[in-house]
């Protein structure tokens, strides 16, 4: 073996590399404030090494991007772990350059004769932040999409050659497959090369200069190795057990699939970008508008930082001072603008909505991916858009929610609001519902209520301004036709309380219920068939007991029990039409033409929804979400929100959007 090194070190002369490398002198002993550079360094490797893993999977292009980011994380063996490692990696990379950049100017190790080690330092700690800002385009998810594009309107702001700088990022006025492949250049391609390059003149320059050492005497002399090489092989060891620890029990995440079709308002850049978007909030930047914000101030830091060589250099001790009180001023201004970021961010009903929706999306775009249709040609984006689990709330949101709510919520799990008062009484508070909550329609207990307590089941039409306006028309002896929970035939039938409630109907009640379900004939529900059959006899033939015997729901709607087809107006019967209620058929015809005879006719006060107000396509997803009618999901759905919705002022002064 000995004459194999030999043999080597006469050809490359390794050996005199080696001592070069590991015996350098460490003045004042090793220590453990030295470690930071090291694992930096270390970081890095870890970078590329993991980087080059995912490299081997990842598909850049907008079609499939995410796909392969998906069959990284959840196909690939290890690779979650693999991309987690890589993703909190980088994290750690931030906050170790930020350490280390606080000790260099504490230290002194800024001033002569290392000035350019300094400035090498901070170039490198530039090309590490691109190295963030390109890498969180990659996945061409929701969040990194929309982040990214925070950041290149940013640039755009830039004071002559904004415009310019956005359209060569972008690759064109607008994000598509050239931003995506322009970003993978610069992330694994040039800024790599970059800081390789630089990475290996700073080392060179720290070599050439040594140690900044401000006690010699602290310790005996020692080289670098072993003492300081254990040092930093514990640290690193640390840094790794963390890392490895996030990527295992936290991952890395992936939101749902980019579409710009779809706002995201749960968008943040990574939390250590927070400060600087927290910052722009304030009214005053705002008002001086993105350019000073976001360009000259950090612009203007960035200088500092930069002079501080020559700062020192000029007043001496007192520059050094000066450079270290900036330093540390810089970081607790940073710290605080982060802390208030999520500390708003956790109390703002509005964020918290969007993340859990954002959340709900992301598991079930997994859900999607992962089930027997896997992922379409078209792409991953078509999963959510083709979904009604995830499209029906938005659609319920948009059309909606001005009248109707969805277990007390929008659809999207947030209490609707409404600004009432004026100057300065104005504020929000919880807008009152003027049409039935439509959670669980068509369902048992939605069914339930139509039967047993109907004035109850839509009083909520009572808070709308056309039924005061009524009421105060009869009030004063006028004729008006209109839709009245409290004095109908309905309203009175079901207003019988007791007598459907009673021992001897409780059964029939139970039956026509479960025939009403089946007629709906919603997605996942169970019917009991001869409970059904049972509650046709008792809703068509009137077979009731007790002060209710005789009468039946055909006795005024005479289409109960029959197949939905659109009538002509003037075959309807002049009550709302039963036949297959609450069914696909039934809704869409309902949505379109609620002003039908066949439906409210001349009570109706709910707009018609004309294709070109809501295509077929848009109500055929509202359709199938209200009646159940898709893939099957594990994802939880917004929680209820009833009580927040039915107590305004508690509402108001609290608003509520839970997490799923």
């Amino acid at each position: 073996m000995n004459a194999l090194l030999n043999w080597l070190d006469n050809r490359t002369g390794y050996k005199a590399l080696m001592h070069e490398a590991l015996y350098e002198r460490v003045p004042g002993g090793a220590r453990w404030r030295y470690v930071w550079g090291s694992t930096l360094v270390f970081t890095f490797v870890l970078q590329m090494i993991t980087g080059l893993m995912l490299w081997t999977a990842y598909s850049p292009s907008t079609r499939t991007a995410w796909e392969s980011v998906f069959y990284i994380q959840h196909e690939m063996y290890l690779g979650n772990v693999i991309r987690g490692i890589h993703h909190f990696a980088a994290q750690a990379m931030v906050v170790l350059m930020a350490i280390h950049l606080v000790q260099v100017v504490i230290d002194g190790a800024y001033r002569a004769p290392r000035e350019i080690n300094f400035w090498l330092g901070i170039v490198l700690m530039m090309i590490v932040l691109g190295l963030s800002l390109t890498g969180y385009l990659l996945p061409w998810d929701q969040k990194g999409y929309y982040a990214t594009q925070v950041t290149t309107n940013i640039m755009s702001a830039t004071p002559g050659v904004g415009q310019q700088v956005q359209l060569l990022a972008q690759g064109g006025p607008e994000y598509g497959h050239l931003t995506l492949t322009r970003f993978f250049a610069m992330h694994a391609g040039l800024l790599p090369g970059l800081l390789i390059a630089f990475l290996a003149l700073h080392i060179a320059a720290f070599r050439r200069q040594g140690l900044t050492v401000h006690d010699p005497k602290h310790a005996p002399d020692t080289t670098f190795w072993p003492d300081q090489v254990l040092r930093d092989a514990v640290v690193c060891l640390a840094v790794l057990a963390v890392v490895l620890l996030l990527a295992i029990f936290k991952g890395a995440e992936l939101s749902a699939p980019a579409d710009p079709a779809v706002k995201f308002d749960a968008a943040r850049p990574e939390w250590y970008f927070l400060f600087l978007f927290r910052f722009l909030k304030f009214h005053s930047v705002e008002a001086l508008g993105v350019a000073f914000g976001a360009i000259i101030v950090p612009g203007i830091l960035m200088g500092i930082l930069t002079l501080m060589p020559l700062t020192a250099k000029a007043l001496g001790s007192f520059g050094h001072t000066l450079n270290k009180a900036f330093i540390w001023l810089m970081a607790i201004g940073i710290t605080v603008l982060t802390v208030m970021a999520f500390y708003e961010d956790a109390n703002n009903p509005s964020h918290l909505a969007a993340l859990a929706e954002a959340h709900r999306d992301a598991e079930r775009a997994r859900e999607l991916a992962s089930g027997p249709s896997k992922i379409p040609l078209e792409g991953a984006v078509s999963l959510l858009r083709n979904d009604p689990f995830t499209q029906g709330p938005r659609l319920f949101a948009q059309h909606c929610s001005s009248c109707h709510r969805y277990n007390g919520h929008d659809g999207r799990g947030t209490v609707v609001t409404e600004m009432t008062g004026e100057g300065e009484n104005k504020k929000s508070s919880v807008a009152l519902a003027t049409a039935t909550d439509l959670g669980g329609f068509g369902r048992r207990e939605w069914m339930k209520a139509v039967v047993v307590d109907y004035p109850a089941h839509f009083s909520a039409v009572k808070n709308a301004g056309w039924y005061k306006a009524a009421k105060a028309k009869v009030a004063a002896g006028e004729e008006v036709t209109f839709l009245d929970p409290e004095s109908s035939e309905m309203a009175d039938w079901s207003g019988d309380s007791a007598a459907l409630k009673s021992p001897e109907n409780a059964e029939n009640v139970k039956a026509i219920v479960e025939f009403l379900a089946a007629e709906a004939g919603h997605s996942g529900v169970e019917i009991d068939s001869a409970l059904a059959e049972k509650g046709r006899s008792v809703a068509v033939d009137g077979t009731w007991e007790g002060a209710i015997a005789g009468t039946s729901c055909a006795g005024c709607h005479s289409s109960i029990g029959s197949d939905f087809t659109p009538i002509a107006d003037d075959a309807a019967d002049g009550y709302p039409t039963l036949a297959k209620y609450a069914s696909e058929a039934w809704l869409k015809d309902f949505i379109r033409h609620p002003d039908a005879k066949r439906h409210y006719g001349s009570k109706n006060q709910m707009p018609s929804y004309a294709p070109e107000q809501l295509t077929d396509t848009d109500l055929d997803l509202l359709v199938r979400w209200l009646t159940g009618n898709y893939t099957k999901t594990a994802v939880a759905d917004y929680p209820s929100l009833i009580t927040q919705s039915a107590a305004p002022e508690k509402a108001a002064a609290e608003p509520a959007a839970a997490t799923p």
